[in-house]
């Protein structure tokens, strides 16, 4: 009897082993899409892909987010990776062996086109200033000097 019990425990061991390595970890992604697509996207200073892109991450907090697209004004801002209720601690131990466990962020950003720049007013403007600079129009020069202060009474 003893032997059986022996076996019995032994095998509900390994039994369990199995069953806790064969249980997942809690996968994290955030799957990030911007318009336009095809934005170059950094996380925390680190070149991570381009949009639309998933990527794993392992702490959840405040990520830095920059995005970059031809055309469109570079965009820095900050996005929130909060903790869902199952990672609290204590009950994140049991989240942990749960199979097929997923956190899953999603994070859409919106890109503002460049300004377009009005050549032929720029060309024009240095036209103008070029003749300014070529031949300053003389003023008259200001009375006494520069920051004197005129105190003569009437």
């Amino acid at each position: 009897m003893q032997g059986s019990a022996r076996w019995t425990m032994t095998v509900t061991g390994l039994a369990g082993l199995c069953c806790l390595l064969s249980a997942g970890c809690v996968e994290r992604l955030i799957s990030i899409t911007s318009e336009p697509s095809g934005a170059l996207i950094h996380l925390n200073d680190e070149e991570v892909g381009r949009t639309p892109l998933t990527v794993p991450f392992t702490f959840y907090g405040t990520y830095d987010v920059r995005l970059e697209a031809d055309g469109y004004k570079p965009l820095w801002t900050q996005r929130k990776a909060a903790t869902p209720w199952w990672e609290t601690l204590g009950i994140d131990l049991i989240a942990e062996a749960l199979p097929d466990g997923k956190s899953h962020l999603k994070w859409h950003f919106e890109m503002e086109l460049e300004p377009v720049l009005d050549e032929a007013g720029m060309l024009d403007r240095a036209r103008q200033m070029r003749v300014l600079v070529a031949d300053p129009t003389p003023e008259t020069p200001p009375q006494g000097r520069v920051g004197e202060v005129d105190n003569a009474l009437p």
